[in-house]
């Protein structure tokens, strides 16, 4: 049984983008109509997008300029080569990363996040505070100034106010 777990767990870090994951019974998650259930929220279109193990660390390795490959595997300690190159592909596809060729042969590239791609910052910035805290509170973002951890706030920029508490998701409209 414990064989069958990590085969379907290397299944998920492996499956090519688009693909939806298997139920824990081994079969799709289908809609009621029997059509595959496409993502159903913003928040599972993003986990479709980069969601994965290693994507958001990829992300993470590249917000700093643009790496070659072999710097990639150098940065992500345990990431199989294969694995690295199936994800800088699938990030090129959805428009998160470039790659640009430095050598023809035998053909290498660098690669440098998109704008989409850079815009992924914030989101690994409240990932890193949340692991940060659950893990070691010493590390976790502080103000320089002050010292005091930092906190993220809701903000509607249009009426250039914070929002009190967390909006609920009837009050919350994605555009």
């Amino acid at each position: 049984m414990a064989q069958q777990d990590t085969a379907s767990s290397d299944q998920h870090d492996s499956a090519p983008s688009g693909q939806q994951d298997t139920a824990p019974s081994g079969q799709q998650d289908t809609a009621p109509s029997g059509q595959q259930d496409t993502a159903s929220s913003p928040l599972a279109e993003a986990l479709a997008r980069v969601g994965d193990r290693w994507t958001l660390l990829i992300v993470e390795a590249l917000l700093g300029g643009p790496r070659r490959f072999n710097d990639l595997l150098d940065q992500l300690p345990g990431i199989a080569a294969s694995i690295l190159s199936e994800r800088l592909k699938r990030l090129e596809r959805d428009g998160l990363l470039l790659a640009r060729p430095y050598s023809e042969r035998p053909p290498r590239a660098a690669y440098q996040l998109t704008a989409d791609g850079r815009e992924l910052a914030g989101a690994l910035r409240l990932l890193a505070a949340w692991g940060a805290g659950h893990a070691d509170p010493a590390q976790a973002p502080v103000h320089p100034a002050c010292g005091t951890p930092v906190e993220a706030r809701w903000y509607c920029p249009t009426c250039d106010h914070l929002v009190d508490g967390e909006p609920d998701s009837a009050e919350v409209r994605y555009v």
